[in-house]
């Protein structure tokens, strides 16, 4: 592996390993660790992003008298102990293990239980598997850009019915190398990619679609439906931000997209999309289907950016995660100006609803 790079945090976080957690050795990014005893708050980030995701809101919570920690997940950055191969260890990536994961690291750090899990896009369902399972050790929970429906539901009512064929999904096969080795090199990859799914592009104006059929889909960005023929790199590449923009990007200069794409150029990018592998080959639905009808139980919120179509990338998850996945839903709040990087795109503002969500949540477990 290359050398490691610096990473530019602010002042207040510092960068650390774990060992013996679940089988990784893992990097996390820890705020507010000058004083013990403090209430606990694990950030968990999504794909392609990494602990570093969360910079720019733990000092805030810090400052709120919270001890944050935020790792770099499995398959992810400085993590090790995880397969990077295409055809390796993909049991290991499976939701249930990777809730795991978080209940090892807040257990190693001395906790029973912690005030939140805060989840964003694939870390969102991480974070709601975590409340949905162990609500004892996690006691709130946010879950951002991708809402949760609950748990897939069993057959019903089947044993006199005939057989329904399984649904076939064809998505399988490997992304990372059109990825790490994109012709315009992965910093270029991640710029085009990041402007493309972020309030900067002026496209992103998403509103719920009315099914998962193909003529709906047809309509979310290229970035989510790729045009026939054009692989991911090929599809942000058309939509790379002028030099100028780069120059004015606030959320993301080149000196911090820069650590992100020293770290990809070093891993590649399979150990995020085992996720993904898991979540569609349907290999591992049937453990997930033994919560099913199981709700989220503890103080729950969603925060998202306004111009995300992750809200609303499959039809009617958005309005069962209010109506019925979650029991206890204070809040639900688009944040304007923002894409799918919303605690990168607005972090003061994703900041400020975070802590009024903790706070509402701790009144609530004190009733």
């Amino acid at each position: 592996m290359p050398p490691l790079a610096d990473i530019p945090l602010p002042p207040g976080i510092r960068s650390r390993f774990v060992d013996d957690i679940n089988g990784l050795r893992m990097h996390v990014l820890e705020a507010g660790y000058e004083t013990r005893g403090r209430a606990c708050v694990l950030l968990l980030h999504g794909f392609p992003e990494l602990g570093y995701s969360w910079r720019k809101m733990m000092p805030a919570l810090a400052e709120a008298g919270y001890h944050v920690i935020a790792p770099d997940q499995r398959g992810y950055g400085r993590t090790s102990g995880w397969d990077a191969n295409y055809d390796g260890d993909l049991h290991s990536f499976r939701l249930l293990n990777l809730v795991r994961d978080a209940l090892g690291l807040v257990s190693a750090f001395g906790y029973r239980s912690i005030d939140a899990v805060v989840g964003h896009d694939f870390g969102s369902a991480v974070a709601a598997w975590c409340a949905l399972v162990r609500p004892d050790v996690f006691r709130s929970v946010a879950l951002m850009s991708a809402p949760f429906a609950g748990p897939p539901p069993l057959p019903f009512n089947t044993a006199n019915a005939p057989p329904r064929p399984k649904l076939d999904d064809p998505v399988h096969r490997e992304a990372n190398a059109d990825m790490h080795r994109a012709p315009q090199g992965v910093h270029d990859f991640l710029r085009a990619y990041y402007h493309h799914k972020s309030a900067d592009w002026k496209h992103n104006t998403p509103y719920p679609l009315k099914s998962w059929s193909a003529t709906e889909l047809a309509k979310l960005p290229t970035y989510y439906v790729m045009d026939l023929a054009s692989n991911m790199a090929e599809t942000v590449a058309a939509e790379m931000p002028s030099a100028d923009a780069i120059a004015a990007n606030k959320w993301l200069p080149d000196s911090e997209l820069s650590f992100y794409s020293a770290e990809y150029a070093r891993t590649g990018f399979q150990g995020g999309l085992q996720w993904y592998r898991c979540g569609t080959s349907g290999a591992f639905t049937p453990e997930l289907e033994t919560f099913s009808g199981r709700t989220i139980e503890v103080p729950s919120c969603f925060i998202s950016g306004k111009q995300d179509w992750g809200t609303y990338q499959r039809p009617g998850i958005f309005e069962a995660m209010q109506a019925s996945a979650c029991s206890q839903m204070i809040g639900c709040h688009l944040i304007d100006g923002a894409g799918h990087w919303v605690q990168q795109e607005q972090a003061e503002q994703v900041s400020h609803v975070l802590l009024k969500f903790l706070k509402q949540a701790a009144e609530r477990a004190a009733r």
